[in-house]
């Protein structure tokens, strides 16, 4: 296809622009050039841009002023046509697999015509040409192959015209250019550079046109002239040139207008080819679709089921399906099994036009064209980045398949996805027989390798590639401070109406609204926290004389500035603002600063604001994510910095604790690790059936990404069946039933012979949460050496230690609890030590401390005390 000139636009104003070629006409001429900053892939505005106009224009982006690479490879996946590059990006980008060079444009910018010819050897472009002569032997030379842009420093019709003539492609900006000369005379008509390589074959001069539809199904053969383009382009309408009647408004008298979509070259220059979308009875005169004949196939089939969808009668097949959501499911569903059975070639055209038949009826029933359709198509065409093409584990799961996992991808990083929310019902995922149930294993009769595998926790991610999503974000707040805060507000949280990253104390009264026995629960479970949490301050210093004269102490101060992270997304926590904040407040920390994701709105939950307020927290950070955990570390002109950041989050929030704790220059500290919930219950055959499933579901409900285990102590079949029952049922019964799905996907029972095999499972996996649903659970609890918390007998629910009992609920997760306790009173100080000697101590202990000084070589540390005890000497003290 031929391309007789780009149309320079700017991705933030093109459709808003007073002057030139508007958004529509742009659409009619296709092809457009964008000098691309790097401020507008940081704001996302290109990726925008080419979301909203994918098959309507083809883009062309210079993207030298991008900083890495990967923003060019970036615009190429989400569609970009081709790109204009550096030498130097160009030698990058030879190194990418899958990456069409043809869609590669190096950017020359030569001083002299000589350097020009040999400037470029593939697809070049030449910016603000001054005099466009000095390229006419590179293009002698090229002759269209390989194709030469130009960029006119001083665009006007003729030279313009010259460059399009001579076989390049000149790039000038839609200011300058028209579909309307009468109205903008100064202005240089599009028609006219559409034209101007153009050739024609016949003695009056008209270009052969070839009419299609969208899916370029050719509808007829027309001719056209400077005068009905141009006409054609002004009105939006289907405009050529009768050989005998002039211009010809096609559909004017008969009422089967055109409506314009493109106009654009073939290869050779010699034939136009007008896209439409045919209004009325069809193309042709004798009421068919094309002077060919009538639509077949899919064109012929989406026309009769658009025509049926508008009259099909009630009770009809087709109505029903139209109308029945469900009925329309089931068929689909069937006929993509029966064509997955399909085993001839006869056979599988027969179920594929089958299930064609109800995927197309799925579409016009949504509003969706075989356009919309094919639109798609084109653009995962143009992906540079490939996806390794594995089904979903629930359906490889269905036929056997392992996804073709080897054994050297298992040792490269041995994660398990998590699995996504369950779209439909009829989502595969925690379900087992058609109910909602964990995967159960004898410990007795698999491997212990099996079990090992069982318990691995689910991981959205790998730790890789979630560490190189988050350094960016944290580089950016860094650098940026609240503008990259709030871009990625709007990003992520889609608070637009934000426009700044904190609301600061005192909070308004408004902010706080809530009925009141939410306000009272909120009281009762500070106070409860309060209390536990003071009981375990520090009555006095610790002050030991190890030796006679030596006298050493310990002593704790609160760390004075204090980060705390409270979780959003699909729960609001305010119950984590109460275990960070009120331990902060008891420990007496000097300032005290919350982030949380705001809502679309912008607003935050007012039970958050409530406790912020009767914490003494300075302000709230609206953010979530890398982006907070960064403005907390480093510290932005409205978000200040803190020296330690607590509070859970998702594997994002947890990478970036961790990346921004390892950067010294933060000058930060962290809790802990703390990642998506999980909960262990020990259940032996005292344990009520419905205590133990609601105590899982407690902890399922949290996200897809959490994981609950349950060790079954010596129980029947029927015993398990009752909890399993019992977890089908309350599973079912709650409204955030498809994200505990998600989470039962990857959440197992083990059956286990004894107490001991299961504290020691329990012990391995190290949970976040462990409770104890068994005899004499109490004495159980001495063979704990790895939790989180501990809930302790069959009337100690989970859910206490989440919000009013008083212990925290910042705990480890992802077997961090072998390394880390939760948050405690503790975790808001620091402790200091001291030592004081007087003179006869410095007599007692400075030989030892001489012997240990030469030992290790270091003679300073030698003589700080041997120059004292010389001093003791000489004065007989």
């Amino acid at each position: 296809m031929g391309v007789p000139f780009l149309a320079q636009i700017d991705v933030g104003t093109y459709t808003s622009q007073q002057q030139g070629l508007d958004a529509k006409a742009l659409s009619y001429i296709g092809h457009v050039f964008i000098k691309l900053s790097q401020q507008a892939v940081k704001d996302e505005d290109a990726f925008l841009y080419l979301q909203q106009t994918f098959g309507l224009f083809e883009s062309y982006f210079d993207v030298t002023d991008l900083e890495s690479i990967d923003d060019a490879v970036s615009l190429l996946d989400s569609g970009a046509t081709r790109i204009f590059v550096t030498p130097n990006q160009l030698e990058q980008l030879n190194t990418i697999n899958n990456l069409d060079q043809n869609r590669i444009v190096t950017v020359v910018d030569v001083p002299s015509a000589s350097e020009a010819s040999t400037a470029a050897t593939g697809s070049a472009y030449f910016p603000k040409v001054q005099d466009f002569s000095s390229l006419s032997l590179l293009l002698e030379k090229s002759k269209g192959d390989p194709v030469i842009y130009v960029g006119l420093a001083n665009p006007t019709e003729p030279s313009a015209q010259e460059v399009a003539n001579a076989g390049a492609i000149p790039i000038i900006p839609a200011t300058f250019l028209t579909v309307d000369p009468k109205s903008e005379p100064s202005l240089i008509p599009a028609a006219c550079l559409f034209l101007a390589s153009a050739e024609s074959d016949r003695p009056d001069g008209l270009i052969t046109t070839l009419v299609t539809d969208e899916r370029g199904i050719a509808l007829g053969l027309v001719y056209s002239s400077q005068e009905s383009v141009s006409e054609s382009l002004r009105t939006g309408d289907g405009v050529y040139q009768s050989r005998k009647r002039g211009l010809w408004y096609k559909g004017a008298t008969s009422g089967d207008t055109q409506e314009l979509v493109r106009i654009s070259l073939d290869c050779d220059q010699d034939c136009l080819q007008f896209i439409v979308r045919q209004k009325g009875r069809g193309f042709c005169h004798l009421a068919t679709s094309s002077c060919f004949g009538n639509y077949r196939g899919l064109a012929k089939l989406q026309r009769t089921l658009r025509s049926r969808k508008e009259s099909a009668p009630e009770g009809s097949y087709t109505k029903r399906l139209f109308d029945d959501p469900t009925l329309l499911k089931a068929k689909i569903l069937e006929e993509a099994n029966e064509l997955c059975d399909a085993d001839t070639k006869e056979n599988v055209a027969f179920e594929a036009a089958d299930l064609l038949y109800f995927a197309l009826t799925k579409c016009i029933a949504a509003g969706v064209s075989l356009e919309d359709v094919e639109h798609n198509l084109d653009a995962k065409s143009v992906k540079v980045k490939r996806r390794r093409g594995d089904a979903k584990p629930a359906y490889a799961k269905q036929v056997g398949l392992s996804n073709g996992t080897t054994k050297q991808d298992e040792n490269t990083e041995m994660v398990k996805e998590a699995a996504a929310i369950p779209k439909e019902p009829q989502d595969p995922a925690g379900l087992r027989d058609g109910r909602i149930a964990m995967t159960r294993y004898v410990t007795s009769e698999v491997s212990a390798e099996t079990i090992e595998e069982a318990l691995r926790r689910p991981s959205q991610k790998s730790t890789e590639k979630i560490m190189n999503i988050c350094k960016p974000i944290i580089q950016e707040v860094q650098n940026e401070g609240d503008a990259a805060v709030l871009r990625y507000t709007h990003r992520f949280e889609k608070a637009t109406s934000l426009t700044s990253p904190v609301i600061t104390a005192p909070f308004s009264e408004r902010l706080m609204q809530m009925p009141p026995e939410v306000r009272q629960a909120v009281d009762i479970s500070f106070d409860n926290i309060w209390r536990f949490h003071a009981a375990q301050k520090e009555s006095k210093p610790l002050i030991v004389e190890t030796m006679p004269g030596v006298t050493c102490s310990r002593f704790s101060r609160p760390i004075a500035r204090v980060g705390l992270y409270v979780p959003g997304g699909t729960a609001v926590l305010p119950s984590t603002a109460l275990m960070l904040g009120v331990p902060a407040k008891v420990a007496g920390c000097e300032k005290i600063v919350i982030a949380s994701p705001p809502r679309e709105d912008g607003s935050i939950s007012p039970e958050i604001v409530y406790v912020a307020q009767k914490v003494g927290a300075e302000s709230i950070v609206l953010a979530g994510g890398a982006q907070a955990i960064a403005a907390m570390a480093y510290g932005t002109p409205s978000v200040s910095k803190v020296d330690k950041i607590l509070g859970p989050g998702n594997q994002f929030v947890t990478a970036a604790k961790m990346l921004v704790a390892n950067d010294t220059s933060a000058g930060v500290a962290i809790d802990m690790p703390a990642g998506p919930s999980e909960v262990l219950v020990v259940a032996d055959k005292s344990a009520n059936p419905a205590f133990v499933a609601a105590d899982l579901l407690s902890q399922a409900e949290h996200g897809p990404d959490s994981q609950v285990v349950c060790i079954a102590v010596d129980l029947s079949e029927q015993q398990l069946v009752a909890i399993e029952d019992e977890l089908d049922k309350q599973a079912n019964a709650l409204p955030r039933k498809d994200i505990v799905r998600g989470a039962i996907e990857h959440s197992v029972t083990l059956v286990v012979k004894t107490i001991d095999e299961a504290m020691k499972l329990s012990n391995t996996y190290a949970p976040e949460h462990l409770i104890l649903q068994v005899e004499n659970a109490i004495d159980v609890v001495n063979m704990v050496q790895n939790a989180g918390s501990v809930f302790i007998g069959s009337w100690t629910p989970e859910s206490v230690g989440d919000y009013s009992a008083g212990v925290n609920h910042a705990l480890p997760t992802y077997g961090y609890a072998k390394q880390y306790s939760g948050v405690n009173l503790g975790s808001y100080f620091k402790h200091i030590t001291s030592s004081k000697l007087t003179e006869d101590g410095l007599r007692n202990l400075g030989g030892t401390v001489e012997e240990m000084a030469r030992v290790e070589g270091l003679n300073a540390h030698e003589r700080a005390v041997s120059v004292r005890l010389k001093y003791l000497e000489n004065v007989g003290a």
